[in-house]
């Protein structure tokens, strides 16, 4: 197997994992989000192209009997095998009876018909299950980045170096970066503080929307967790902890063995010469199970801690719910972690607390998407804005009162 075998196998990987940063990206999520459409994503992506590959492991089953050594026969049986299911014994997976009965592999031994058997089919559609998974955790991002609709994006394009804005003209850096001239930073941060100003109740659908796609993100690794273990018979939910607890590694039957069999039986029937049927008792070697056991043993451990930090991100949404408008403190520490820099107008961000949820935390996604000079100008812009609508809310009352006034002496 070459380098180059290995490199071929994962580069349908290549457009989902980027590794190069991009000067001008957009960030309309947090990284408990992207947890699950790029870092569970390529994992499960990972572990169905390795139960696919046969270069990596060879051949998933080899199966062998008694009757003949014909190549060509046992390839019948290997197929057969594979797509009927094999199995293994009940009472040949106890530790004491292996031992005692001298039986070589664990759950297998000498079979009449009458003893309980578990067979074992799931092999087959272990790479169909973890690439619809990974489908599945790819779902609520491609919800979100559609209901988002590249609307930030399109508000902070061009910022990203709007601190080194000191030249009247445009400068190109490279292909993809560029440093904006003073009159276009000025422009940009006119045109967001418009956007933010005339859509404020807009603003609160997008940040429902993000809300709900994160409540989505926890609710599915939950799902995928009961769904893993209905697939597996219903040996997920304690695999881990059977694991961990399990402290004889010497024995020849672990956790594992039972849930991802090494060795299995399975039973193939042909006619004979006479047109009689015989019945041929195959020994199966599944070599693809030594690769399951890794994948779903890691994946218990990955959902199980994937599925707490996405439980806190949801509490973390609802607490920000209640804190923002009543803790200046609170808004100074998280937009300071957004957008950090020298320049804190901390007297602007008291007026954050009167916006409304969905308001105040599409324009904390801006701040995590502007440079701290560019934030702290659109702040001070804002600012002068709400003073400005007090101003004339002001006088338009006292113009009201001074109309009612002269209306009632008139009477």
């Amino acid at each position: 197997m070459t380098a180059t075998t290995v490199l071929s196998s994962f580069s349908v990987l290549k457009d989902h994992v980027k590794l190069k940063v991009v000067q001008d990206a957009t960030t309309i999520d947090n990284i408990v989000f992207r947890l699950h459409y790029r870092a569970t994503f390529a994992l499960l992506l990972i572990g169905s192209l390795l139960v696919c590959s046969k270069q990596f492991f060879g051949d998933h089953i080899k199966c062998m009997t008694d009757n003949t050594n014909d190549k060509k026969v046992s390839a019948v049986i290997n197929s057969f095998c594979f797509f009927s299911s094999t199995f293994t014994i009940t009472k040949y997976m106890n530790a004491s009876v292996l031992n005692r009965d001298h039986i070589p592999h664990p759950g297998v031994g000498p079979y009449t018909g009458a003893e309980e058997t578990v067979h074992h089919a799931y092999y087959q559609w272990v790479p169909f299950v973890l690439f619809f998974q990974a489908m599945v955790f790819y779902v609520p991002h491609y919800l979100w980045r559609g209901a988002e609709g590249g609307r930030l994006k399109r508000l902070v394009s061009g910022l990203h170096m709007a601190a080194l804005s000191l030249q009247d003209e445009k400068i190109e850096v490279s292909n993809d970066v560029s440093i904006p001239s003073k009159a276009d930073h000025k422009k940009k941060i006119q045109l967001i503080r418009n956007y933010f100003v005339t859509n404020l109740r807009v603003n609160r659908t997008w940040a429902y929307y993000l809300g709900i796609c994160e409540t989505l993100n926890f609710l599915n690794v939950i799902l995928q967790i009961y769904l893993t273990n209905a697939f597996l018979g219903g040996a997920f939910l304690d695999l881990g902890m059977r694991v961990i607890e399990y402290n004889d590694w010497t024995s020849r039957v672990s956790p594992l063995d039972m849930v991802f069999p090494k060795v299995t039986k399975c039973i193939f029937h042909k006619y004979g010469s006479s047109g009689g049927v015989e019945k041929w008792d195959a020994l199966c070697v599944m070599a693809l199970n030594i690769v399951n056991e890794k994948i779903y043993l890691f994946l218990w451990f990955w959902f199980i801690i994937l599925a707490i930090i996405s439980g806190v991100a949801v509490v973390w949404r609802l607490a920000t719910m209640f804190v923002y408008s009543r803790s200046d403190r609170f808004n100074r520490v998280l937009f300071s972690m957004a957008c950090p820099g020298k320049s804190e107008p901390w007297y602007a961000l008291q007026m954050v607390r009167d916006y409304h949820f969905g308001d105040w935390l599409f324009l904390y996604y801006i701040a995590k998407n502007l440079d701290n000079y560019a934030f702290t100008e659109l702040l001070m812009q804002l600012e002068e804005e709400k003073a400005s609508r007090c101003t004339d809310h002001y006088n338009q009352t006292l113009s009201m009162l001074n109309d009612d006034e002269k209306l009632f002496k008139k009477v």
